[in-house]
């Protein structure tokens, strides 16, 4: 028996965002020779029962279902015919039933934002929720027309401290980078701290050069292994000084895809994402992969 490939699943709901995902992903699915399963997820079944239906029976918002998928499933055809595409509908909260379908995914893809949301919400709930609770990399395709447009040929990988950065997300970024033929650029933002040791301050002359090398050797130890296992793969490691969230939102300008890891926490409010693939989930200019730790 040959092995089965699993699909990349896309959420849709018929926004101009989600259909913007799909002809996204039908290009990513191409990449790793991945068939594609678009996914649309309501409670419809629960707060349409005392509504009038549409045609024969049905509710009216399984008839729009129907419609949006069919929908999705044409934009994918017209983008690429040989990908092949699989289509479902969940009567299941949208982001319980992503959640689960991502435990049989190789990535989940969803748009920015969803149908019937505030215009000019920064990113969606739904996009924000799977991303911190997904089992496979997330990707929320965001952007400027040349990030989605995959022009500039480089992504960007963001290196945290070595509790924050997952090995998945290094391999996933070395995949990529191997299967688009592009440059990696990986970056590892410091920042010195304000105190010393003995609680003093350390004035703004501080030893930056002792901070940056600190910050090349923790990327050369998270990349050691990955340079071995893709050889082929050009890397162009930075160390600059500032803010992570600002430095890699700024950099997603030149990138056509940015990816960091996430070691979830969970809080009173569930799980939550650091700050850092938050700020790039909202801002970045181009999609935003979000790759999670191994249990």
């Amino acid at each position: 028996m040959g092995t089965v490939t699993l699909p990349l699943v896309v959420g849709v709901d018929g926004s101009d965002s989600s259909l913007t995902a799909v002809g996204w992903a039908v290009d990513e699915a191409v990449r790793h020779g991945a068939p594609m399963r678009l996914v649309y997820a309501s409670l419809w079944e629960r707060y349409e029962l005392g509504l009038p239906s549409v045609g024969l029976g049905r509710p009216s918002e399984q008839v729009l279902a129907e419609h949006i998928v069919a929908s999705a499933a044409d934009r994918a055809e017209r983008r690429n015919p040989d990908v092949k595409v699989t289509t479902d509908i969940i009567p299941e909260d949208p982001v319980a039933a992503l959640v689960h379908e991502s435990g049989q995914a190789i990535t989940l893809v969803t748009g920015s934002r969803g149908r019937g949301e505030v215009k000019g919400l920064l990113l969606g709930s739904v996009g924000l929720a799977v991303s911190a609770r997904a089992h496979c990399p997330v990707i929320v395709v965001r952007g400027d027309p040349a990030g989605l447009a995959g022009t500039h040929e480089r992504i960007l990988l963001g290196i945290g401290d070595a509790d924050d950065t997952s090995t998945e997300a290094v391999r996933f970024a070395f995949r990529e980078a191997e299967v688009r033929g592009c440059v990696l650029d990986v970056v590892h933002a410091w920042r010195r701290p304000a105190f010393d040791r003995n609680g003093n301050r350390i004035g703004t002359g501080g030893p930056a050069d002792t901070y940056a090398e600190r910050a090349s050797a923790v990327v050369d130890a998270r990349l050691k292994a990955a340079i071995a296992e893709y050889p082929h793969v050009r890397t162009r490691p930075a160390t600059p000084e500032g803010p992570a969230a600002k430095v890699l939102v700024d950099r997603s300008a030149a990138a056509d895809l940015v990816i960091v890891g996430a070691r979830r926490r969970t809080s009173a409010f569930g799980f939550q994402l650091g700050r850092v693939s938050h700020a790039l989930l909202h801002h970045a200019r181009c999609p935003v992969a979000v790759v999670p730790e191994r249990q």
